[in-house]
């Protein structure tokens, strides 16, 4: 797909990775017209370098290292102090590990181990919403069902390769779990939840013992347990590179097949979703009072 050049997108070492065409026309900025302009920046210090004469050998088929190591280090040396100057150190050239802030050392957009939602808050990028991977977590959600019976989506993260979803089918509440779109995993409850306000609740129990493993899931229903199960296989970085997170709904490629991408909205009211993470996941009572929102909303003025 990028013949004749080496390597592809993601590996930015050759012009395969990085040399994209690209027309700027900026009349009111730009003095020069006509040119072509081709910059590129070396791989990382411990890794082998290369040169290449791009004025003859546009492709990068021939390595000039061996012939000429006196320019590779001048060139290397050059590297260092413009990388120093505009503090480009220190580099990181893992690859997915860096999806995962926890693992990467980035900043983090939430803070603390809770973040609370609310119904209408859609299309929350992955990044944005508090990191349930690797680790055990509760989902918990103060609703009210309709008469009829409940049916839709409370919160739900990701999509059909990959992703969580809380929801209620065929009167039931029900967690999903979807892995890579390869395994489905499902915890029920054993009863339909009936009429009225409920407090319901997920916490997800997780193995340990390195990235991407299971643990077990136990749904509740005003603190009682209804239901519980496996969950063989987590993911270890991320859910998805396009799909989002919803409260009261699953917008795009639905994360279990339970349900269409339309039309899966929640048909009852949904006053607020809280997700916890490590020790905030435990819960004696697996019910989230009060007393315990109102030291919440205090300790995140």
């Amino acid at each position: 797909m990028d013949t004749p050049y080496q390597w592809t997108k993601q590996v930015a070492s050759h012009f395969g990775g990085t040399r994209n065409g690209a027309i700027v026309h900026w009349p009111n900025g730009f003095t020069s017209m006509g040119e072509i302009r081709s910059q590129f920046q070396p791989s990382l210090a411990d890794d082998v370098w290369e040169l290449y004469d791009t004025t003859t050998d546009w492709s990068q088929a021939r390595d000039l290292a061996k012939d000429m190591p006196e320019k590779v280090a001048e060139l290397k040396r050059v590297f260092d102090l413009e990388a120093a100057k505009y503090n480009v150190f220190p580099l990181d050239d893992r690859k997915a590990e860096r999806t995962n802030p926890d693992i990467s050392g980035r900043p983090l957009v939430v803070h603390g181990n809770t973040q609370l939602f609310f119904p209408g808050m859609r299309r929350m990028s992955e990044n944005s919403v508090i990191n349930i991977k690797n680790k055990s977590h509760a989902v918990t959600a103060a609703i009210e069902v309709p008469q009829p019976g409940a049916m839709g989506v409370i919160a739900a993260h990701g999509g059909n390769f990959g992703g969580w979803s809380l929801y209620a089918h065929a009167g039931k509440l029900r967690d999903h779990y979807n892995f890579l779109g390869l395994l489905q995993f499902d915890v029920t409850s054993a009863g339909a939840l009936t009429p009225g306000a409920h407090q319901v609740r997920m916490e997800f129990a997780y193995d340990g013992g390195g990235l991407g493993k299971g643990g077990t899931a136990t749904l509740y229903v005003d603190g009682q347990t209804v239901g519980q199960g496996r969950i063989e296989r987590t993911h270890a970085f991320f859910f998805s590179m396009d799909e989002t997170m919803e409260i009261g709904c699953d917008v795009g490629e639905p994360v279990s097949p339970d349900y269409e991408p339309r039309g899966n909205a929640f048909n009852g009211t949904i006053h607020w979703v809280q997700i916890d993470i490590d020790g905030a996941a435990g819960d004696v009572d697996h019910l989230i009072g009060a007393e315990e929102r109102f030291q919440l909303a205090v300790a995140r003025q």
